[in-house]
């Protein structure tokens, strides 16, 4: 019996909106010209790629005609969108002590 993708579209649904958020900021620092004040951009990019990576999977995942593959690829969307989620937290809270500048 196949297993049911549950978090496949929760993860692809969650991991576009926050790579959109991603590419705002990092356009406003940009903008701004604060990109070469700080190193936010640079851990943002880091950011990008983990969501950008989550949905390809994710997407693959819902696409796969392997129940295995399908697992696989959900799996490992998994795990790179919760380090996504972590890249951002850890910059958010440095950014907030002012450790980030």
């Amino acid at each position: 019996m196949q297993k049911e993708k549950k978090s496949s579209t929760h993860i692809l649904n969650a991991s576009s909106n926050l790579l959109g958020i991603c590419f705002i900021l990092l356009t406003s620092l940009k903008l701004l010209h604060e990109s070469q004040k700080t190193i936010i951009d640079e851990i943002t990019v880091l950011a990008i790629i983990s969501f950008m990576l989550s949905c390809i999977l994710s997407f693959l995942s819902i696409k796969a005609a392997s129940p295995a593959r399908s697992e696989r690829y959900e799996n490992i969307a998994e795990i790179v969108f919760l380090t996504g989620l972590c890249i951002l937290f850890v910059t958010t809270i440095l950014f907030s002590l002012n450790i980030i500048h």
